[in-house]
Protein backbone atom coordinates (compact mmCIF):
# COMPACT_ATOMS: atom_id res chain seq x y z
CA UNK A 1 0.00 0.00 0.00
CA UNK A 2 2.79 2.41 0.90
CA UNK A 3 4.57 1.67 -2.38
CA UNK A 4 1.35 2.34 -4.28
CA UNK A 5 0.94 5.68 -2.50
CA UNK A 6 4.56 6.56 -3.23
CA UNK A 7 4.10 5.69 -6.90
CA UNK A 8 1.01 7.93 -7.11
CA UNK A 9 2.76 10.84 -5.37
CA UNK A 10 6.11 10.68 -7.18
CA UNK A 11 4.83 9.87 -10.67
CA UNK A 12 1.62 11.91 -10.21
CA UNK A 13 -0.29 9.15 -11.87
CA UNK A 14 -2.65 6.29 -11.13
CA UNK A 15 -1.66 3.42 -8.85
CA UNK A 16 -3.63 0.20 -9.22
CA UNK A 17 -3.45 -2.02 -6.16
CA UNK A 18 -5.02 -5.51 -6.10
CA UNK A 19 -5.60 -7.52 -2.92
CA UNK A 20 -6.39 -11.24 -2.79
CA UNK A 21 -9.85 -11.85 -1.34
CA UNK A 22 -8.53 -13.47 1.86
CA UNK A 23 -6.71 -10.28 2.90
CA UNK A 24 -9.95 -8.95 4.37
CA UNK A 25 -10.05 -11.95 6.74
CA UNK A 26 -6.53 -11.55 8.14
CA UNK A 27 -6.45 -10.41 11.75
CA UNK A 28 -4.75 -7.07 12.42
CA UNK A 29 -2.03 -6.81 15.03
CA UNK A 30 -1.76 -3.84 17.33
CA UNK A 31 0.77 -1.92 15.27
CA UNK A 32 1.05 1.37 13.46
CA UNK A 33 0.30 1.33 9.72
CA UNK A 34 3.15 2.24 7.41
CA UNK A 35 3.21 5.63 5.70
CA UNK A 36 5.16 7.45 2.99
CA UNK A 37 7.23 9.12 5.72
CA UNK A 38 10.91 8.35 5.19
CA UNK A 39 10.20 7.08 1.68
CA UNK A 40 9.68 10.36 -0.19
CA UNK A 41 12.34 12.88 -1.13
CA UNK A 42 11.80 16.62 -1.57
CA UNK A 43 10.15 17.07 -4.98
CA UNK A 44 10.87 20.76 -5.59
CA UNK A 45 12.79 20.50 -8.85
CA UNK A 46 14.93 23.62 -9.35
CA UNK A 47 15.45 24.35 -13.05
CA UNK A 48 19.01 24.38 -14.47
CA UNK A 49 20.61 27.84 -14.45
CA UNK A 50 21.21 27.88 -18.21
CA UNK A 51 17.56 27.27 -19.04
CA UNK A 52 16.48 29.97 -16.58
CA UNK A 53 18.92 32.46 -18.14
CA UNK A 54 17.69 31.60 -21.64
CA UNK A 55 14.08 31.99 -20.52
CA UNK A 56 14.76 35.36 -18.90
CA UNK A 57 16.59 36.61 -22.00
CA UNK A 58 13.66 35.57 -24.20
CA UNK A 59 11.10 37.20 -21.89
CA UNK A 60 13.00 40.49 -21.65
CA UNK A 61 13.43 40.76 -25.42
CA UNK A 62 9.83 39.84 -26.30
CA UNK A 63 7.52 42.65 -27.36
CA UNK A 64 4.23 40.72 -27.01
CA UNK A 65 4.68 37.72 -24.69
CA UNK A 66 1.67 35.58 -23.86
CA UNK A 67 1.32 33.09 -20.99
CA UNK A 68 -0.54 29.81 -21.57
CA UNK A 69 -1.52 27.73 -18.54
CA UNK A 70 -2.78 24.17 -18.46
CA UNK A 71 -4.31 22.00 -15.76
CA UNK A 72 -0.83 21.22 -14.42
CA UNK A 73 -0.47 24.84 -13.29
CA UNK A 74 -3.63 24.89 -11.18
CA UNK A 75 -1.85 24.97 -7.80
CA UNK A 76 0.54 27.75 -8.79
CA UNK A 77 -1.71 30.42 -10.23
CA UNK A 78 -0.96 33.10 -7.64
CA UNK A 79 2.68 33.19 -8.72
CA UNK A 80 1.87 32.89 -12.43
CA UNK A 81 -0.68 35.71 -12.18
CA UNK A 82 1.92 37.91 -10.46
CA UNK A 83 4.39 37.07 -13.23
CA UNK A 84 1.80 37.95 -15.88
CA UNK A 85 1.21 41.31 -14.20
CA UNK A 86 4.96 41.95 -14.05
CA UNK A 87 5.39 41.04 -17.73
CA UNK A 88 2.16 42.79 -18.74
CA UNK A 89 1.28 39.57 -20.57
CA UNK A 90 -2.18 38.18 -21.42
CA UNK A 91 -3.02 34.80 -19.88
CA UNK A 92 -4.70 32.04 -21.90
CA UNK A 93 -5.79 28.65 -20.57
CA UNK A 94 -6.17 25.25 -22.16
CA UNK A 95 -9.66 23.75 -22.06
CA UNK A 96 -8.73 21.51 -19.13
CA UNK A 97 -7.27 24.57 -17.40
CA UNK A 98 -10.49 26.58 -17.73
CA UNK A 99 -11.22 28.62 -14.63
CA UNK A 100 -7.78 28.49 -13.02
CA UNK A 101 -7.54 32.22 -13.69
CA UNK A 102 -10.83 34.14 -13.36
CA UNK A 103 -12.18 35.35 -16.69
CA UNK A 104 -12.77 38.77 -15.14
CA UNK A 105 -9.06 39.28 -14.42
CA UNK A 106 -7.89 42.17 -16.66
CA UNK A 107 -5.24 39.94 -18.33
CA UNK A 108 -7.38 36.80 -18.72
CA UNK A 109 -8.34 35.84 -22.28
CA UNK A 110 -10.28 32.61 -21.79
CA UNK A 111 -9.77 29.19 -23.33
CA UNK A 112 -7.62 28.49 -26.38
CA UNK A 113 -8.52 25.96 -29.06
CA UNK A 114 -11.63 24.23 -30.34
CA UNK A 115 -13.53 24.86 -27.11
CA UNK A 116 -12.24 28.38 -26.76
CA UNK A 117 -12.78 32.06 -27.36
CA UNK A 118 -11.68 34.24 -30.29
CA UNK A 119 -9.96 36.41 -27.67
CA UNK A 120 -7.47 33.68 -26.79
CA UNK A 121 -6.81 32.84 -30.44
CA UNK A 122 -6.23 36.50 -31.33
CA UNK A 123 -3.68 37.11 -28.59
CA UNK A 124 -1.80 33.88 -29.33
CA UNK A 125 -1.59 34.78 -33.00
CA UNK A 126 -0.28 38.26 -32.13
CA UNK A 127 2.34 36.91 -29.70
CA UNK A 128 6.06 36.87 -30.40
CA UNK A 129 6.74 34.55 -27.43
CA UNK A 130 4.71 31.94 -25.55
CA UNK A 131 5.44 31.04 -21.93
CA UNK A 132 3.66 27.73 -21.29
CA UNK A 133 3.10 26.21 -17.83
CA UNK A 134 1.68 22.73 -17.19
CA UNK A 135 0.11 22.11 -20.62
CA UNK A 136 0.27 18.95 -22.72
CA UNK A 137 0.20 20.69 -26.13
CA UNK A 138 -2.85 18.65 -27.08
CA UNK A 139 -4.00 18.99 -30.67
CA UNK A 140 -7.36 20.14 -29.24
CA UNK A 141 -5.70 23.18 -27.70
CA UNK A 142 -3.85 24.27 -30.82
CA UNK A 143 -0.81 26.01 -29.30
CA UNK A 144 1.06 27.41 -32.31
CA UNK A 145 4.30 25.46 -32.90
CA UNK A 146 5.80 28.27 -35.03
CA UNK A 147 5.90 30.88 -32.25
CA UNK A 148 9.05 30.90 -30.03
CA UNK A 149 8.09 29.03 -26.87
CA UNK A 150 9.34 28.61 -23.31
CA UNK A 151 7.84 25.47 -21.79
CA UNK A 152 7.98 24.74 -18.06
CA UNK A 153 7.12 21.29 -16.68
CA UNK A 154 8.15 18.96 -13.86
CA UNK A 155 8.21 16.00 -16.29
CA UNK A 156 11.19 16.13 -18.69
CA UNK A 157 9.40 13.77 -21.10
CA UNK A 158 6.62 16.34 -21.54
CA UNK A 159 9.05 19.06 -22.64
CA UNK A 160 8.99 19.33 -26.42
CA UNK A 161 6.89 16.17 -26.61
CA UNK A 162 5.22 16.92 -29.97
CA UNK A 163 7.61 19.51 -31.40
CA UNK A 164 10.80 21.21 -30.31
CA UNK A 165 10.46 24.33 -28.17
CA UNK A 166 12.82 27.30 -27.95
CA UNK A 167 13.57 26.94 -24.24
CA UNK A 168 12.54 23.74 -22.44
CA UNK A 169 12.66 24.31 -18.67
CA UNK A 170 12.65 21.26 -16.39
CA UNK A 171 11.42 22.42 -13.01
CA UNK A 172 8.55 22.64 -10.60
CA UNK A 173 6.15 25.30 -11.83
CA UNK A 174 5.93 27.07 -8.48
CA UNK A 175 9.72 27.09 -7.98
CA UNK A 176 10.40 28.21 -11.55
CA UNK A 177 7.79 30.97 -11.37
CA UNK A 178 9.33 32.31 -8.16
CA UNK A 179 12.79 32.37 -9.78
CA UNK A 180 11.47 34.23 -12.83
CA UNK A 181 9.63 36.73 -10.62
CA UNK A 182 12.87 37.52 -8.79
CA UNK A 183 14.89 37.93 -11.98
CA UNK A 184 12.50 40.07 -14.03
CA UNK A 185 11.67 43.71 -13.43
CA UNK A 186 8.19 45.02 -14.18
CA UNK A 187 7.94 45.59 -17.92
CA UNK A 188 6.68 48.81 -19.49
CA UNK A 189 5.01 48.42 -22.87
CA UNK A 190 4.33 51.06 -25.48
CA UNK A 191 0.73 49.86 -25.61
CA UNK A 192 -1.98 49.18 -23.03
CA UNK A 193 -2.48 45.42 -23.01
CA UNK A 194 -5.30 45.60 -20.50
CA UNK A 195 -7.26 47.92 -22.76
CA UNK A 196 -6.67 45.49 -25.64
CA UNK A 197 -7.95 42.57 -23.58
CA UNK A 198 -11.00 44.56 -22.42
CA UNK A 199 -11.72 45.59 -25.99
CA UNK A 200 -11.63 42.00 -27.27
CA UNK A 201 -13.90 40.88 -24.41
CA UNK A 202 -16.37 43.63 -25.31
CA UNK A 203 -16.52 42.39 -28.91
CA UNK A 204 -16.90 38.75 -27.83
CA UNK A 205 -19.64 39.55 -25.29
CA UNK A 206 -21.56 41.39 -27.98
CA UNK A 207 -21.21 38.38 -30.27
CA UNK A 208 -22.44 36.05 -27.52
CA UNK A 209 -25.44 38.30 -26.90
CA UNK A 210 -26.17 38.21 -30.63
CA UNK A 211 -26.06 34.40 -30.64
CA UNK A 212 -28.60 34.32 -27.80
CA UNK A 213 -31.14 35.61 -30.33
CA UNK A 214 -30.66 32.64 -32.70
CA UNK A 215 -33.79 30.52 -32.97
CA UNK A 216 -34.89 28.29 -35.85
CA UNK A 217 -37.56 26.46 -33.87
CA UNK A 218 -35.51 23.36 -33.00
CA UNK A 219 -34.64 24.18 -29.41
CA UNK A 220 -32.80 26.69 -27.25
CA UNK A 221 -29.35 27.84 -28.35
CA UNK A 222 -26.34 27.03 -26.15
CA UNK A 223 -25.35 30.69 -25.80
CA UNK A 224 -28.58 31.33 -23.87
CA UNK A 225 -28.06 28.29 -21.61
CA UNK A 226 -24.61 29.41 -20.50
CA UNK A 227 -25.62 33.05 -20.27
CA UNK A 228 -28.17 31.93 -17.68
CA UNK A 229 -25.49 29.92 -15.89
CA UNK A 230 -23.24 33.00 -15.89
CA UNK A 231 -25.98 34.87 -14.06
CA UNK A 232 -26.93 32.17 -11.56
CA UNK A 233 -24.11 29.69 -10.78
CA UNK A 234 -22.48 30.65 -7.44
CA UNK A 235 -18.88 31.85 -7.58
CA UNK A 236 -17.71 29.05 -5.26
CA UNK A 237 -19.32 26.21 -7.22
CA UNK A 238 -17.61 23.07 -8.46
CA UNK A 239 -18.66 22.45 -12.08
CA UNK A 240 -18.22 19.03 -13.65
CA UNK A 241 -18.34 18.91 -17.45
CA UNK A 242 -19.12 16.01 -19.73
CA UNK A 243 -18.04 15.27 -23.30
CA UNK A 244 -19.64 16.56 -26.49
CA UNK A 245 -21.15 19.80 -27.77
CA UNK A 246 -22.24 20.69 -24.22
CA UNK A 247 -18.57 20.78 -23.18
CA UNK A 248 -17.46 22.78 -26.22
CA UNK A 249 -20.19 25.34 -25.56
CA UNK A 250 -19.29 25.51 -21.87
CA UNK A 251 -15.66 26.23 -22.74
CA UNK A 252 -16.71 28.90 -25.20
CA UNK A 253 -19.56 30.70 -23.43
CA UNK A 254 -19.31 30.24 -19.66
CA UNK A 255 -17.24 32.86 -17.87
CA UNK A 256 -15.51 31.47 -14.80
CA UNK A 257 -15.04 33.61 -11.72
CA UNK A 258 -13.84 31.52 -8.78
CA UNK A 259 -15.56 28.26 -9.76
CA UNK A 260 -13.57 25.02 -9.95
CA UNK A 261 -13.98 22.99 -13.14
CA UNK A 262 -13.56 19.20 -13.38
CA UNK A 263 -13.40 17.40 -16.72
CA UNK A 264 -11.81 14.31 -18.21
CA UNK A 265 -9.58 16.38 -20.47
CA UNK A 266 -9.34 15.22 -24.04
CA UNK A 267 -10.08 11.54 -23.33
CA UNK A 268 -13.60 11.60 -24.74
CA UNK A 269 -14.91 9.90 -21.58
CA UNK A 270 -18.60 10.40 -22.31
CA UNK A 271 -20.73 10.12 -19.19
CA UNK A 272 -18.00 11.57 -16.94
CA UNK A 273 -19.87 14.52 -15.50
CA UNK A 274 -22.59 13.14 -13.24
CA UNK A 275 -20.43 10.51 -11.45
CA UNK A 276 -17.74 13.20 -11.10
CA UNK A 277 -20.32 15.52 -9.52
CA UNK A 278 -21.10 12.81 -6.97
CA UNK A 279 -17.41 12.59 -6.14
CA UNK A 280 -17.18 16.37 -5.88
CA UNK A 281 -20.15 16.39 -3.49
CA UNK A 282 -18.46 13.78 -1.30
CA UNK A 283 -15.20 15.78 -1.29
CA UNK A 284 -16.74 19.25 -0.85
CA UNK A 285 -20.33 18.93 0.44
CA UNK A 286 -20.25 22.55 1.61
CA UNK A 287 -19.82 23.87 -1.95
CA UNK A 288 -22.50 24.10 -4.67
CA UNK A 289 -22.02 21.22 -7.12
CA UNK A 290 -23.10 21.63 -10.74
CA UNK A 291 -23.09 18.89 -13.38
CA UNK A 292 -23.23 19.91 -17.05
CA UNK A 293 -24.09 17.05 -19.41
CA UNK A 294 -25.60 16.23 -22.75
CA UNK A 295 -28.36 13.69 -23.18
CA UNK A 296 -26.04 11.06 -24.67
CA UNK A 297 -23.58 11.24 -21.80
CA UNK A 298 -26.11 11.26 -18.98
CA UNK A 299 -28.08 8.36 -20.49
CA UNK A 300 -25.06 6.11 -20.04
CA UNK A 301 -25.02 6.62 -16.25
CA UNK A 302 -28.52 7.83 -15.47
CA UNK A 303 -29.04 5.14 -12.81
CA UNK A 304 -26.54 7.04 -10.66
CA UNK A 305 -29.32 9.53 -9.94
CA UNK A 306 -30.79 6.92 -7.60
CA UNK A 307 -27.59 6.99 -5.54
CA UNK A 308 -27.68 10.79 -5.46
CA UNK A 309 -31.25 10.60 -4.15
CA UNK A 310 -30.34 7.92 -1.58
CA UNK A 311 -27.69 10.16 0.00
CA UNK A 312 -29.53 13.42 -0.72
CA UNK A 313 -26.61 14.80 -2.69
CA UNK A 314 -27.20 18.48 -3.41
CA UNK A 315 -26.20 18.38 -7.08
CA UNK A 316 -27.69 20.77 -9.61
CA UNK A 317 -27.73 19.05 -13.00
CA UNK A 318 -27.94 21.15 -16.17
CA UNK A 319 -28.81 18.71 -18.96
CA UNK A 320 -28.65 19.90 -22.57
CA UNK A 321 -30.94 17.55 -24.50
CA UNK A 322 -30.70 17.78 -28.30
CA UNK A 323 -31.86 14.19 -28.92
CA UNK A 324 -28.64 13.20 -30.63
CA UNK A 325 -24.91 12.71 -30.25
CA UNK A 326 -24.40 16.20 -31.62
CA UNK A 327 -20.60 16.20 -31.53
CA UNK A 328 -20.47 13.01 -33.62
CA UNK A 329 -22.90 14.54 -36.10
CA UNK A 330 -20.64 17.58 -36.37
CA UNK A 331 -17.55 15.41 -36.96
CA UNK A 332 -19.34 13.47 -39.68
CA UNK A 333 -20.33 16.69 -41.44
CA UNK A 334 -16.75 18.01 -41.11
CA UNK A 335 -15.53 14.88 -42.95
CA UNK A 336 -18.17 15.51 -45.63
CA UNK A 337 -20.08 12.37 -44.67
CA UNK A 338 -23.78 11.82 -44.29
CA UNK A 339 -24.91 12.01 -40.67
CA UNK A 340 -25.46 8.39 -39.71
CA UNK A 341 -27.05 6.89 -36.59
CA UNK A 342 -26.42 9.73 -34.17
CA UNK A 343 -30.08 10.39 -33.34
CA UNK A 344 -31.29 9.22 -29.93
CA UNK A 345 -34.62 8.09 -28.54
CA UNK A 346 -34.77 9.72 -25.12
CA UNK A 347 -37.21 9.65 -22.24
CA UNK A 348 -38.40 12.83 -20.60
CA UNK A 349 -35.37 13.13 -18.32
CA UNK A 350 -37.08 15.63 -16.01
CA UNK A 351 -39.86 13.10 -15.32
CA UNK A 352 -37.24 10.40 -14.84
CA UNK A 353 -35.60 12.61 -12.19
CA UNK A 354 -38.97 12.97 -10.45
CA UNK A 355 -39.54 9.20 -10.53
CA UNK A 356 -36.17 8.73 -8.82
CA UNK A 357 -37.17 11.21 -6.10
CA UNK A 358 -35.20 14.23 -7.35
CA UNK A 359 -36.45 17.58 -8.57
CA UNK A 360 -36.95 17.61 -12.33
CA UNK A 361 -37.76 20.64 -14.49
CA UNK A 362 -38.00 20.68 -18.29
CA UNK A 363 -37.29 23.94 -20.14
CA UNK A 364 -38.33 24.52 -23.75
CA UNK A 365 -38.21 28.35 -23.86
CA UNK A 366 -35.13 30.40 -23.04
CA UNK A 367 -37.27 32.87 -21.06
CA UNK A 368 -37.80 30.11 -18.48
CA UNK A 369 -34.09 29.33 -17.95
CA UNK A 370 -33.39 31.66 -15.03
CA UNK A 371 -36.45 30.65 -13.04
CA UNK A 372 -35.77 26.94 -13.55
CA UNK A 373 -32.13 27.23 -12.52
CA UNK A 374 -32.94 29.34 -9.46
CA UNK A 375 -35.46 26.71 -8.31
CA UNK A 376 -32.94 23.92 -8.90
CA UNK A 377 -30.20 25.67 -6.91
CA UNK A 378 -32.63 26.36 -4.06
CA UNK A 379 -33.68 22.71 -3.85
CA UNK A 380 -32.17 20.81 -0.92
CA UNK A 381 -31.15 17.68 -2.79
CA UNK A 382 -30.47 16.48 -6.33
CA UNK A 383 -32.17 18.63 -8.96
CA UNK A 384 -32.23 18.50 -12.74
CA UNK A 385 -32.92 21.22 -15.28
CA UNK A 386 -33.47 19.48 -18.61
CA UNK A 387 -33.13 21.98 -21.45
CA UNK A 388 -34.30 21.13 -24.96
CA UNK A 389 -31.52 22.51 -27.16
CA UNK A 390 -30.82 22.90 -30.86
CA UNK A 391 -27.97 20.57 -31.96
CA UNK A 392 -26.80 23.11 -34.54
CA UNK A 393 -26.85 26.24 -32.35
CA UNK A 394 -23.85 25.37 -30.22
Amino acid sequence: MTLALKNALIKRDVSHLIFPNEVQEISVKDEQPSSPEGRLTEQSIIPPEDSVKNAVDQLLSAKRPVIIVGHGARFNMDGITSLAEKLDAPVITTFKGKGIIPDDHPLACGVLGRSGTPIASWFMNEADLLLVFGASFSNHTGIAPYIPTIQVDFDPMTLGKFHSVTVPVWGEIGVTTEILLNKIEKQKRNYNIREEVAGKWKIWKAEKASREKDDVGNGINSASVFAAMNRIVPDNAVITVDVGNNAYSFGRYFECKKQSVLMSGYLGSIGFSYPAAMGAWAAAPDRPIVAVTGDGGFAQYMAELNTAVKYNMKITHVLLNNNELGKISKEQRADQLDVWETNLTNPDFSKYAQLCGAMGIRVTKKEALDDAMNKAFAHNGPAMVEIITDPLLT
